[in-house]
């Protein structure tokens, strides 16, 4: 199950989100990474499943560019000020369970929004320690992005020790023998952990 998901507003700053994506991927693996366009199959249920990564992920990433904010509705109504906007439905999901959440700024002048200017369900967002993907070291930026990310996820559950694993077998002591040859012959051959002296 993918332990980072990436929240993000389809309208803003997309070729940034998709090079995070990118990113992010190669850093901690594909299978790691979560996003809704990439990672919902194909007849499955959308909400369902959005709400359940949100919920279980280590870490979200809230990718926030200039216009995340503001971004509104044909009638003018503030996206985040409907209750069912599938963004703040998604970081009020991460808050709730006690996920680490974390804004990630794309480009250089956005800022972080004020707690004052975010919904009560997630103004605590405002609130947090923000990181930045500045678009004039977007390569860098990138790569301490990953860097981050990567330091703050727990490790990854291994297999566990001496499952399906043989138990070592004990080493055999060495053994020494001493043979005396007589004639010039020689008629016996040690094994490789045996030791011959010859005398």
């Amino acid at each position: 199950m993918p332990r980072v998901f990436l929240s993000f507003r389809k309208r803003d700053s997309r070729w940034m989100r998709e090079r995070v994506f990118s990113a992010l991927s190669d850093r901690l693996g594909a299978e790691e990474v979560f996003q809704s366009g990439r990672s919902i199959p194909p007849g499955a249920d959308f909400a369902g499943i959005l709400l359940s990564r949100a919920a279980d992920c280590k870490l979200m990433c809230v990718l926030i560019g200039p216009g995340w904010i503001d971004a509104r509705d044909t009638d003018g109504t503030r996206l985040l000020d409907r209750p069912h906007d599938w963004v703040r439905r998604e970081i009020a999901t991460a808050l709730r369970a006690g996920n680490r959440v974390v804004p990630v700024l794309l480009g250089d002048a956005t800022m972080l929004p004020d707690a004052s200017a975010l919904p009560a369900e997630i103004a605590e967002l405002g609130r947090l320690q923000f990181l930045r993907v500045p678009e004039t070291h977007l390569t860098e930026g990138l790569a301490d992005l990953g860097d981050a990310l990567a330091a703050l996820l727990p490790p990854a559950p291994g297999p566990a020790a001496g499952r399906d694993a043989e138990p070592a077998a004990d080493p055999l002591p060495a053994t020494t023998m001493t043979a005396h040859v007589h004639g010039g012959g020689s008629a016996y051959q040690a094994a490789r952990d045996q030791t011959i002296r010859f005398t």
